[in-house]
């Protein structure tokens, strides 16, 4: 994971010299309770106890600031060109590094519209503050949401790497559920085999286990961020499943469906057939507007007018997020102009950008047709780095 630390803290420099901007400061303590969604990207999994100052200049300087209890780890990384260290009060150095790197701009983590950029606690920000007052860098504080979406979205070679394996190993899993013919098992058994597999593969849900997978058996089935229940997958349900692990730090975030038979079907209903191709449709759609500086509101509308133009309801939700260290990463959305999703719909594609793509629908009596993609932006557009579901499964 160090030379994950270092790659990125080294692309760090470079966005800033992108962004014209001088300085970025992450400034954080006792981050076992609060800990800066950008840690793990240019700190790693160590903790800062203390007031701790990471530094990254435009000029290529990486500089932290951490208390001597954790001067080798910070060392450790092989992120940081300086390590220093105080005892008693961060303030000294911290205002004496501003000074000599004298930057006409300082980036913190405040974000509005990115919760992965918004690291910097109200408190610390008093702090900082306070220590800066008197300064000329009390006055050229501006936020950091430019550097850490930049930051989170490109993903390094080694980066794509680590989310291919994480995808590999959910297919594999999902593998095992579709042959395993789940007909007749709880949405809670389904879920504890999809589990045990992850136990044995030492292997981490994605999110929340309670939650990881989400598993949706026929029409009366909670959509969304649900947990599984003791409702039965009956012949002539959809099931739905929203799963992915986390492995070696990074994820993986897929939504496959099958439709269960009843004895005398020998195919799927022609109502659901629809609906499956409409989804593969609407992923399709969405798939060929992606390119380098569109913005994500297009990507969205490309998808959701398939739904629409169907004759079905739009769905509540974006059509696709980033994916990375965590299953919901990065700052650009591939999302419709709501009011709760912020500016996040309206910033540009940038190339080394992982996103899921997962429009759907609900089939009345039937359950809910929802597929989720994970594809990679490169110069010549999309690569789907999971395999498509192009197939209804039928079991």
């Amino acid at each position: 994971m160090s030379l994950l630390v270092q790659e990125k803290v080294i692309q760090a420099v470079g966005i800033l010299n992108e962004l014209d901007l001088d300085v970025w400061l992450t400034f954080v303590r006792e981050t076992s309770a609060t800990p800066d969604p950008v840690l793990p990207l240019i700190y790693g999994d160590n903790t800062l106890t203390w007031h701790s100052a990471l530094l990254i200049s435009r000029t290529g300087e990486r500089i932290a600031i951490v208390g001597r209890m954790e001067e080798a780890a910070a060392r450790e990384t092989g992120a940081y060109s300086q390590v220093l260290v105080y005892d008693q009060s961060i303030r000294p150095l911290l205002v004496e590094t501003l000074t000599r790197l004298d930057g006409q701009s300082v980036a913190i983590n405040t974000s509005l519209s990115n919760v992965l950029a918004d690291g910097l606690t109200h408190g610390m920000y008093r702090s900082l503050q306070a220590m800066i007052e008197g300064t000329p860098f009390a006055g050229r504080l501006v936020s950091a949401e430019s550097v850490i979406s930049a930051l989170r979205g490109r993903k390094t070679p080694a980066e794509i790497a680590l989310i291919r394996a994480a995808i590999a190993t959910t297919e594999e899993i999902y593998a095992d559920v579709f042959a395993s013919h789940p007909v007749g098992q709880t949405e809670r058994q389904i879920a504890v085999r999809m589990h045990n597999q992850m136990k044995a593969r030492g292997v981490l849900p994605a999110w929340s286990a309670d939650g990881c997978p989400i598993v949706n058996a026929g029409a009366d089935s909670a959509i969304g961020h649900s947990n599984p229940t003791d409702r039965k997958l009956e012949p002539g349900q959809i099931l739905h499943l929203d799963f992915g692990v986390m492995q070696a730090g990074y994820c993986a975030d897929i939504q496959r469906v099958a439709y269960c038979r009843k004895p005398n079907e020998v195919d799927a209903p022609e109502a659901v057939k629809r609906a499956f191709r409409t989804v593969t449709e609407g992923i399709a759609a969405a798939a060929r507007v992606m390119r380098i500086g569109t913005p994500g509101v297009e990507v969205d509308a490309a998808a959701r007018k398939v739904i629409t133009d169907a004759g079905y309801p739009e769905y509540p939700y974006a059509t696709g997020h980033q994916m990375g260290r965590i299953a919901h990463d990065g700052g650009a959305l591939l999302g419709p102009a709501w009011d709760r999703y912020g500016s996040s719909p309206h910033e540009t594609l940038e190339v080394g950008q992982v996103y899921t793509l997962e429009p759907g629908l609900m089939v009345e009596g039937y359950g809910y047709m929802g597929i989720e993609e994970d594809v990679l932006l490169q110069e010549s557009g999309v690569t789907f780095l999971s395999k498509p579901q192009t197939e209804l499964i039928l079991m």
